[in-house]
């Protein structure tokens, strides 16, 4: 049991130590004595957890979809009551934090746009699936403005949230959550249109403020 215990912590710390290093440097710059050095441990004793370098970003992205699938059921139950709309506002304030506070899935974000690795996990793409499904449900109770067609929402809102994982580098003071502040002030009416959006807004900016 302590045997098991000790090679469970050093898996993680392994898994930690990669989605740092290739945070900072890139799966193609990334090597394993860095990595392995980050986690304190020897390259055997790396290599007896993960074949290589590949695998290790494979465990990093798993880690980094199973942190964002929590998370999400946590929004869902949290922002439910207010409709499709409070959740996409609250699932990017979730997300900015998930990318200041886990490194995991910053270092995911990265992988998914590094052109020297294929990952099986594509967080971008769930990403965009995740909003278009909510915007699919506010347009369903009817509560797009008039004119937005569902694909331009979608889009409008991805392209403006899919660099958070920049914003996350704000860390750690709040300018990155003011500026979502105005991204969503800004950009809600005209999804929503002006009364649906105020009272979207003053709910999550005021739930921001007590976070």
């Amino acid at each position: 049991m302590v045997k098991q215990e000790r090679a469970a912590r050093t898996r993680e710390s392994l898994v930690h130590a990669a989605a740092e290093v290739f945070a900072e440097e890139g799966f193609a710059a990334a090597s394993i004595a860095q990595i392995s050095r980050r986690a304190g441990v020897t390259s055997g004793a790396l290599h007896f957890h993960f074949d290589g370098k590949t695998s290790l970003a494979l465990a990093v992205e798993e880690r980094a979809a199973r942190a964002m699938r929590e998370a999400a059921a946590v929004l869902e139950e949290r922002d439910r009551a207010g409709g499709p709309l409070r959740v996409l506002v609250g699932s990017t304030y979730t997300m900015l934090s998930l990318l200041t506070e886990d490194v995991a899935v910053r270092a995911a974000f990265a992988l998914c746009a590094d052109t020297a690795h294929s990952g099986r996990v594509d967080l971008r793409r769930q990403w965009r699936s995740w909003v278009e499904g909510v915007l699919a449900d506010a347009e369903r109770a009817g509560l797009l403005a008039e004119g937005v067609a569902l694909q331009d929402a979608v889009d409008l809102v991805v392209a403006l949230t899919v660099g958070l994982d920049g914003l996350g580098g704000f860390e750690p003071d709040r300018g990155a959550r003011q500026l979502l502040n105005r991204i969503w002030t800004v950009v809600l009416p005209g999804i929503a249109g002006g009364e649906v959006a105020a009272a979207v807004l003053v709910e999550a900016l005021a739930e921001d403020e007590t976070d």
